[in-house]
């Protein structure tokens, strides 16, 4: 092990595999079916509204998603949507169920190269099953010490996390491309937060990088990250 920093935490939705640009596909394809049944102007606010409301009912994750659009559909329309709309949508959720992973680049090196001198746990949001899914169609399981599904990413997650994962947050970094999920968090916890930027951004996790803070690093790809964990030690 490293003679301070032994425990790195890997993010996985856009940090190792993509994940956000199929919820935009959907999203795209729920204001194309109700624009026949509603002149609504702002169908994306009034989703993105619906899915935030949501979050302490049914968590992050594809099931939360499907079932903000249907009660959005429910509403623009004076629940005058149609049967064959709400089925539309049920099957553009299993599709995104069902959607092959496709890696980022640099993900399996960089797991790799780090699972080789440092314990790697996977620390995630979402649904059991997606999630599982997806590390599993992934091929990275076998290189995690440890695997979390959590329901919210903040400071005390951290720190429960790599307390018993590891030799506690203050020895541990946490890389993913939420700033506020996967980088203030675990800095407040008193870890280093890595962001590693994706194309993509929900709304939701968007927050503005810390200032002045030794425990926060921007790379713009996982290709820089064994260096960076080599550099720290």
């Amino acid at each position: 092990m490293g003679s301070y920093l032994t425990t790195v935490g890997f993010d996985a939705d856009d940090t190792l595999w993509h994940h956000e640009r199929f919820f935009r596909i959907t999203q795209d394809r729920f204001i194309d079916l109700l624009s026949g049944y509603t002149d609504t102007p702002d169908l994306a606010q009034r989703l993105d509204a619906a899915e935030r409301r949501n979050l302490g009912h049914y968590g992050y994750g594809v099931k939360g998603f499907v079932l903000s659009m249907i009660e959005t559909a429910i509403e623009v329309t004076d629940e005058k949507v149609p049967a064959s709309v709400i089925s539309e949508l049920l099957d553009a959720g299993r599709e995104m169920l069902a959607h092959p992973i496709e890696l980022l680049p640099h993900a399996r090196d960089a797991v790799e190269k780090v699972a080789a001198t440092h314990r790697v746990i996977l620390i995630t949001k979402g649904e059991l099953l997606d999630q599982e899914r997806k590390l599993a169609q992934s091929g990275l399981g076998d290189l995690f010490d440890g695997v979390e599904i959590v329901s919210e990413k903040a400071a005390d997650t951290y720190r429960r996390i790599f307390d018993r994962h590891g030799n506690g947050p203050g020895r541990a970094m946490m890389v993913g491309n939420s700033m506020r999920s996967d980088v203030i968090a675990p800095i407040e916890a008193g870890s280093w937060g890595v962001h590693v930027p994706y194309q993509l951004v929900w709304e939701h996790e968007r927050a503005e990088a810390p200032q002045a803070e030794d425990r926060y690093c921007h790379l713009p790809d996982l290709g820089q990250l064994p260096d960076l964990v080599t550099a720290i030690g």
